[in-house]
């Protein structure tokens, strides 16, 4: 099933499909929000970072075209601010998947992260027929969690060690949504001022754990 990435907006905030054309704009934006995004980058255990914006936009069209992916670039008054993937799509009994994104500094705290996340989570939903939503985030990410609190996404736990970012593994908080829990959409919910931010709250013993877990020296 070939996946249809669709164009999505809500006010000046768009996503459409990426094209292996952004590749030159998507990397002006990441080197100049570099000290913003590193701490955030996922990277590889096995090979250094490298750029191959090209490569990666491509590859991430062949998992469109697999049907197990959703990739846009977000934009706001016609100019490109960062990236959202839909990932890890699965149908039948699952029906599942999982958001990432990132913003360039220059538009940070604008409302475009939880507005991009609403439209494509809406999208996933209610047009695509999938029934979960995961989000997980780095326990020192507070401009995310804010994002999942913005829009009511349930705390689920914590991954240990759960993703590699920014060179070593990486404990993840992570909260999720059903189609259930937002008969109306997630945008016109959050709009409407009926989300319960205490949906995202993280318990005391997590926000200890990963506390500790940050502190921790990496494995030798």
């Amino acid at each position: 099933m070939v996946a249809i990435i669709p164009t999505l907006r809500d006010g000046d905030t768009v996503l459409r499909p990426i094209r292996v054309r952004d590749a030159r704009a998507l990397e002006t934006e990441l080197i100049e929000s570099r000290a913003w995004l590193r701490p955030w980058e996922a990277t590889s255990p096995s090979a250094p970072l490298r750029w191959d914006t090209k490569g990666a936009i491509r590859g991430l069209l062949a998992q469109a075209r697999a049907g197990n992916g959703l990739p846009f670039v977000i934009e706001t008054e016609g100019r490109l601010a960062g990236q959202l993937n839909v990932s890890g799509m699965t149908y039948g009994s699952l029906a599942s998947a999982t958001i990432g994104y990132w913003v360039g500094a220059g538009f940070a705290g604008r409302g475009l992260t939880p507005t991009a996340v609403a439209l494509a989570t809406d999208h996933v939903f209610f047009t695509a027929g999938l029934h979960r939503m995961e989000i997980c985030i780095r326990p020192e990410n507070a401009p995310s969690l804010r994002v999942v609190e913005k829009l009511g996404f349930r705390y689920e736990g914590l991954r240990r060690r759960y993703i590699h970012i920014n060179g070593d593994w990486r404990d993840h908080f992570c909260f999720a949504l059903t189609v259930e829990e937002v008969p109306q959409g997630v945008l016109q919910r959050w709009k409407a001022g009926r989300v319960d931010a205490r949906a995202a709250a993280i318990p005391e013993l997590d926000l200890i754990a990963a506390r500790r877990g940050i502190a921790l020296p990496p494995p030798r």
